[in-house]
């Protein structure tokens, strides 16, 4: 009986000896995994970076960069949403409204998925003048004439106009374009804009055998603004001929659209008129900005207080009208499909 008595206790002690030394034993605690930092869909030129913060539960294929250093010998700071074109999921969604909203409110009235929203064309009293087209139809058309003043009088001119759109396949392109007939549905897009210039006789009105070498734009979707930027990888300002004064030599906040030879489309914003930091930047580098991004055509959207970009209901440039996001009548979503 000693002998099982014994055995006992040595079995207790033992079992006594075993749970202290497991209970002192250290709690191994694995490091929260750090999700990698994900590889640019395009070359960054200097100054640039990924906005990771605004990027939450983005998919493979878009990007948002930030720019707040010097360009050109100027502060800038810009963000350009950069995705690409040739993955099916993403939609470019241009859209109008009756009457202007901000683009944040777009943003938020857009079911679905969507990433970002970037204010688009020009505008007056609830009317764009700028196209708008989305899925073979076209809401708005680009302006087809104007009023300047020509020898003492005021005078018609019709000049073509910028665009930015997709065709059938899903390839971005850039052109001169002008609404031929009395219609808005029968679009031309041009290799050269027709000839106006200011204080110069105006041009005949755009058709199918004026300006050479027109031929028929069948885009799906696109988005008017004014002026061309970037033609064919060159840095190509028609301003004079689009006949389009909005400041081009000052310092503004600009809004831009352009593409990459590859596919890869960007959204690009410069804020401004937020001085003394941040005064904007002018048409010409704006264009040398686009240009050293990559872009093989681009063109200039609305700009100074229309100025704005949404991505994932978060604003990024700080609006030019002293910080309040102006409405407009159109935007640009891009979203999942």
């Amino acid at each position: 009986m000693k002998i099982l008595h014994r055995a006992g206790l040595f079995i207790l002690m033992a079992l006594l000896i075993f749970s202290c030394s497991k209970s002192n034993a250290p709690t191994v605690v694995n490091p929260p995994v750090t999700p990698p930092i994900p590889s640019p869909i395009m070359p960054l030129p200097a100054g640039w970076k990924m906005a990771l913060s605004y990027m939450t539960a983005f998919p493979e294929g878009i990007q948002l960069f930030f720019f707040d250093t010097i360009f050109n010998g100027q502060k800038l700071k810009a963000f350009c949403l950069a995705y690409n074109s040739k993955i099916s999921r993403f939609e470019f969604k241009p859209v109008l409204s009756a009457t202007a909203k901000t683009p944040s409110s777009f943003f938020a009235s857009e079911p679905g998925v969507t990433f970002a929203c970037i204010n688009a064309g020009f505008f007056g009293s609830n009317q764009s003048y700028s196209l708008v087209k989305y899925n073979q139809t076209v809401l708005s058309p680009n302006i087809k004439s104007l009023t300047r003043s020509y020898n003492g009088a005021n005078t018609t001119y019709y000049p073509t106009r910028a665009a930015f759109g997709f065709n059938a396949t899903g390839t971005p392109s850039v052109s001169w374009i002008y609404h031929v007939g009395s219609g808005n549905d029968l679009v031309f897009g041009y290799p050269s804009p027709s000839p106006n210039e200011l204080n110069l006789a105006p041009q005949p009105e755009p058709s199918e055998n004026f300006p050479a070498g027109g031929s028929l734009w069948n885009m799906v979707s696109a988005i008017g603004g004014s002026p061309v930027l970037i033609k064919e990888n060159q840095v190509r300002i028609t301003d004079k001929e689009e006949l389009i004064s909005i400041n081009n030599t000052s310092a503004r906040p600009r809004s831009a659209i352009g593409y990459l030879s590859d596919g890869v489309v960007l959204l690009v914003v410069v804020e401004g008129d937020n001085l003394p930091i941040y005064p904007g930047i002018n048409l010409a580098d704006l264009a040398s900005m686009l240009k050293s991004l990559g872009c093989y055509e681009a063109i200039n959207l609305d700009g100074g207080g229309s100025t704005s970009m949404i991505v994932n209901s978060t604003k990024t440039v700080r609006p030019g009208d002293a910080g309040v996001e102006r409405p407009v009548v159109s935007a640009i979503l891009i979203k999942q499909k």
